[in-house]
């Protein structure tokens, strides 16, 4: 019998479309997770469930990155679902309040999932070495100006989907952004660049001039 902390896992990867054999190999391992585990989003577990999302003003075309210190790159929200939490689009959303300060934040252009990636995460900050079942969506704002940072180590920069693309050394983020892309121009919304990336400070907004550097951790596929 399904247990009930995943079935709103399985719920939501019913109605996504798999892309390619990766995705449709990493679905198959977070659906059995999901239907043989007590709780899929338990963090002790080697492989478990996390949320997260691209978020993007349609107005613009432009994608939200977050800097990622521990992986030294610019990744999308997300991350682990909290006591309690099963359903996958309510912790992306609840997480990308938090790492955000955007409250207005709706799914975007619907609940859709827009990917599913399973990460190897290596060891650090106390724990061993796993993997995460990354279950990921798309949230839109309308007031991009209102996002802040949560913590000064980790900033935000509105960015191009190309822009972003050049910014992250994770694949399959790459791949994410290029699904993120097609939405927006079936919307017939304007991606290429028309100013600067805007970064996001801890104490204001202001004008960047790149998008960051770094290397990742070649944890991801494409």
């Amino acid at each position: 019998m399904e247990r009930d902390a995943g079935r709103a896992v399985t719920e939501v990867l019913s109605g996504h479309r798999t892309r390619d054999p990766d995705e449709a190999a990493d679905i198959g391992r977070l659906r059995a997770l999901a239907e043989s585990a007590d709780d899929p989003w338990l963090r002790s577990a080697p492989l478990h469930v996390t949320a997260s999302a691209l978020i993007v003003h349609p107005a613009s075309g432009r994608v939200l990155m977050r800097w990622h210190g521990r992986l030294r790159t610019w990744l999308q929200v997300g991350g682990h679902g909290d006591p309690g939490e099963t359903d996958p689009l309510d912790v992306a959303l609840r997480e990308a309040v938090e790492e955000t300060g955007l409250d207005d934040l709706v799914p975007y252009p619907d609940r859709s999932l827009l990917q599913v990636v399973i990460v190897p995460v290596p060891a650090g900050g106390g724990e061993p070495a796993h993997e995460h079942a990354d279950l990921r969506f798309v949230l839109a704002t309308g007031r991009p100006d209102a996002a802040r940072p949560e913590k000064p180590d980790a900033p935000l920069r509105w960015m191009t989907p190309a822009e972003a693309r050049e910014a992250t050394a994770e694949a399959n983020v790459r791949e994410g952004l290029r699904r993120v892309e097609a939405l927006l121009t079936r919307a017939g919304t304007p991606t290429g660049p028309a100013e600067e990336p805007v970064a996001v400070s801890a104490r204001s907004t202001a004008v960047g001039t790149g998008t960051g550097t770094g290397t990742g951790t070649g944890t991801a596929r494409g």
